[in-house]
């Protein structure tokens, strides 16, 4: 073991050697790089590779020398901003360029959408059916995509397929209430774990470790920047051919709805994922650093909620909808404060971010709390309904999360908890979101009678 250990150092120290030649490779990032190499050689070691095995193995997840040279080179190039969605270099080996793929698998994801019409179900027609099976229609591209990208095995191709599966049948066989409460739960519920079971295919089998899983959460959040980016050019896109059409009398409006708008909400969700793939080493910050700049503002917003909600105590008895939208801040606290980890500089002590973090987690848990109380007050005035139940185990899974998360806040101000402690409990947090998520699509629907 000890002759394993010391051969596995001397290949590090070579590699590090090797890069340390390299011009656009600094000192800094050579440790940073040496970091991650380490984190990939320890999962690997645990899922029982030798320690050879293991490096060499991730030396070539994380790319050859040369391209880690070349993509520094890019990095640091004045140029950097105008290489952002074309990548001249050429490819490696027989593969197809991974812009190629993107294009393809993005087209097909379009198709997919577009098949139901040939079964008489149309996008503005049958939305239920839609909002019910568009996750199923567009996600097994993009974790075909990643199948494809980390050359996943056999085994989580078919786990990744059984679950896409199973929900197919889950949500098509279930006879729900026309616009009841449990579809609208259930179409929910299937998003969350279909795009978990992306996270399987991106993690290429590697799913239980901390590091993948971060770096999954980090591409999500890449992800929805530029899906957003996107949809947003895409509605300029709209406006303008539904103006050009009108101006000579022409009415877009049906190719609009039925083409331009199903096929590029799909299709996108491809092009994101490859923008982000392709680019991640130029601007994989964009989600941490956006964190820095509304992490004050939601939490000026949670305290003016909470001395609000104790001035004016009925506050949140009278609306659902208010209480929907407060669970959705609460997700975006704890959104903001993962990315604002993945930024985190692991050498840097605790300052005023952190302090900031731990005001904006603890006014969030009384904002949470003040949410449970009126969802207990709901039920014991209107009764269990699949949303109210719903909402309430939500709730209470935030809950526990935030309060965790604040009491190890305080333990990185006093210095005696590590930064990586509170990242490690919020990637393992993972599977109590996907057990909820599972239990709402399939239980909720038959105990609740479908309605």
């Amino acid at each position: 073991m000890a002759d394993q250990d010391a051969q596995l150092e001397s290949q590090i120290a070579e590699w590090r050697e090797f890069l340390r030649r390299r011009q656009a490779v600094a000192g800094s990032d050579v440790d940073e790089l040496e970091g991650h190499l380490r984190d990939q050689v320890d999962d690997l070691v645990r899922a029982g590779l030798t320690g050879d095995e293991a490096f060499f193995v991730a030396i070539k997840r994380i790319g050859s020398l040369h391209e880690l040279s070349r993509q520094y080179a890019r990095e640091h190039s004045d140029r950097l901003w105008k290489q952002l969605v074309v990548d001249d270099a050429p490819s490696i080996g027989r593969r197809p360029r991974p812009l190629y793929v993107v294009a393809g698998l993005a087209v097909g994801a379009a198709l997919a959408v577009k098949v139901p019409a040939l079964f008489g179900i149309t996008f503005s027609g049958d939305p239920e059916f839609y909002g019910l099976n568009i996750g199923l229609l567009v996600l097994p591209f993009l974790a075909a995509y990643f199948a494809w990208t980390r050359r996943a095995s056999a085994t989580v191709m078919i786990v990744v397929a059984a679950v896409f599966a199973v929900t197919a049948v889950i949500l098509n066989i279930y006879p729900f209430a026309p616009q009841g409460m449990t579809v609208v739960l259930a179409a929910a519920a299937s998003l969350v774990v279909l795009w978990l079971a992306v996270g399987i295919s991106y993690a290429g089998g590697l799913w239980r470790s901390d590091t993948t899983r971060m770096d999954f959460i980090r591409f999500t959040g890449e992800w929805v920047v530029y899906y957003t980016l996107i949809a947003l050019g895409g509605g300029v896109l709209v406006a303008l051919t539904m103006g050009v059409f009108g101006a000579i009398g022409l009415d877009a409006g049906p190719i609009v709805e039925e083409w331009i708008i199903p096929c590029g909400v799909a299709g996108a969700v491809l092009v994101a994922a490859g923008l982000v793939e392709a680019k991640q080493s130029v601007i994989e910050n964009i989600a941490p650093v956006l964190t820095k700049v509304f992490t004050p503002l939601f939490t000026a917003m949670l305290l003016a909620f909470v001395v609000a909600a104790l001035i004016q105590r009925d506050l949140l008895g009278t609306s659902r909808d208010l209480l929907i939208i407060f669970d959705v801040v609460l997700v975006v606290v704890l959104g903001l404060l993962l990315y604002s980890l993945s930024a985190r500089d692991p050498e840097r002590g605790p300052g005023w971010f952190e302090r900031l973090q731990l005001l904006m987690v603890s006014s969030a848990i009384v904002v949470d709390v003040l949410v449970l109380v009126a969802m207990v007050a709901r039920i014991s005035s209107f009764g269990f309904s699949a949303n109210k139940v719903a909402s309430l185990g939500l709730n209470v899974i935030l809950l526990v999360n935030l309060a965790w998360s604040a009491y190890l806040l305080i333990g990185i101000l006093r210095g005696t908890t590590r930064p990586a402690r509170l990242e490690k409990w919020q990637t393992g947090y993972i599977p109590v979101y996907l057990a909820w998520a599972l239990i709402v699509m399939i239980v909720f629907p038959p105990v609740f009678g479908f309605v």
